[in-house]
């Protein structure tokens, strides 16, 4: 650094610089030179800064331009759910409604059938009674006709002698040849 101060200073020397020549004093010389830079900077930066700030400030108004517009979007979104909701809320009212409405006429139609069934049942109860009753006095009826005949067969065998009980065949064999018309 020292170089660079010493060339500057040895500049001030020059005979050929006459009255103009650098002042190599630090203090007296830097609000000056601040002031020319500055200076500088304003007059040539401005058109640069003032372009910075343009296009920074049309950056954030398309920021904004875009979140308003996706936010209208996410209103209109929100607003197309929010009626997709109302109307599968109906659709399950009304699904909860024929649901109840179904399950009503499927225990009506279920009952119903029941009672029918039990008509039925107690239909087909009543003609297997009646079967079983008619069986068991066609049974009865039977017995009561195999021992009146048996004890009709042990009357007539005790009561008949061998003579009566040719004469009561020969009786009937004629009775039953006149029936064909066979006679003995």
């Amino acid at each position: 650094m020292k170089n660079v101060t010493d060339s500057f200073v040895s500049l001030g020397y020059w005979p050929s610089a006459g009255s103009f020549g650098l002042n190599t004093d630090i203090l007296a010389t830097n609000p000056i030179n601040l002031s020319v830079v500055i200076g500088i900077l304003v007059f040539f930066g401005k058109g640069v800064l003032s372009d910075l700030l343009d296009n920074r400030k049309q950056r954030i108004l398309n920021t904004i331009r875009n979140s308003e517009e996706l936010r209208g979007g996410a209103v209109e979104q929100l607003e197309k759910a929010r009626a997709r909701l109302r109307k599968v809320e109906m659709e399950a009212d009304q699904f909860r409604v024929n649901g109840y409405s179904e399950i009503e006429r499927e225990k009506l139609n279920l009952i119903n059938s029941t009672y029918k069934t039990l008509g039925q049942l107690e239909n087909y109860k009543n003609e297997t009674i009646r079967f079983e009753q008619q069986r068991a006095i066609n049974q009865v009826r039977q017995r009561v006709f195999q021992q009146a005949l048996q004890g009709a067969l042990g009357t007539l065998n005790s009561c008949l002698t061998n003579e009566l009980h040719l004469r009561t065949i020969s009786a009937n064999i004629g009775v039953l040849g006149v029936m064909k018309g066979i006679t003995y």
